[in-house]
């Protein structure tokens, strides 16, 4: 065996090992090492051989998977603050391996400054998004943006968590989330539903948002 194609199969195993644990970490926070090198089709050993802990394997899970929640939402932008808040909250529905893992591990210690740190573009996204809403009369004025923010990311976390045990498509599940977000925001259910409706048309295209 050559050496570039060892590099190639020790490349392959570590992806291996980080999907397999990805996967069943999501399902079970306490999946062990040697159900994951099962998983991935590889020895303990060689799960040890790329990651010298569990401690490892999760800081590199959690990086990327807070950097994929990220890039999801980095590039969400759009003039109406509604709308904006609906896409971020749509963007992390199609991020929801990488978010039920981040999220399993944001409130168990030593992973949760870490987590912190890594999701703070999305939390800086959201919070621009509410201060613009609330400034300019369409969120709620009665409380601080800063704890609108905190609330609709924690009541994210728990719909998450019920639109998986629910098993709900994830059309459905992409509403849920998003109607879930605006009512804390301050939009009634009606202005909630039309605004997710209108992103979620087919035929409509929001002006001044990206994808």
């Amino acid at each position: 065996m050559t050496t570039s194609t060892r590099r190639r199969d020790a490349v392959a195993n570590r992806q291996a090992i980080l999907d397999a644990a990805a996967e069943l970490l999501r399902q079970d926070p306490q999946a062990s090492i040697d159900a994951i090198a099962t998983s991935a089709g590889l020895t303990r050993r060689a799960v040890y051989g790329h990651f010298p802990s569990r401690d490892a394997l999760l800081a590199e899970l959690i990086e990327r998977g807070a950097a994929q929640i990220s890039a999801a939402v980095g590039r969400i932008r759009h003039d109406d603050p509604a709308t904006e808040v609906a896409m971020i909250a749509s963007a992390l529905w199609r991020s929801i391996a990488e978010v039920k893992l981040v999220v399993q591990m944001l409130v168990h210690s030593p992973f949760e400054k870490l987590v912190g740190e890594a999701i703070a573009p999305v939390r800086r996204a959201l919070l621009e998004a509410i201060q613009r809403g609330a400034a300019d009369g369409s969120f709620r004025r009665d409380q601080d943006p800063t704890l609108t923010s905190l609330l609709i990311e924690r009541t994210a976390l728990g719909t998450l968590d019920v639109a998986v045990a629910r098993g709900l498509d994830d059309d459905e599940a992409q509403r849920v989330l998003a109607r879930s977000a605006l009512g804390i925001a301050g939009l009634d259910w009606r202005a909630s539903r039309d605004v997710v409706d209108a992103l979620a048309a087919p035929t409509e295209t929001p002006t001044g948002g990206v994808a």
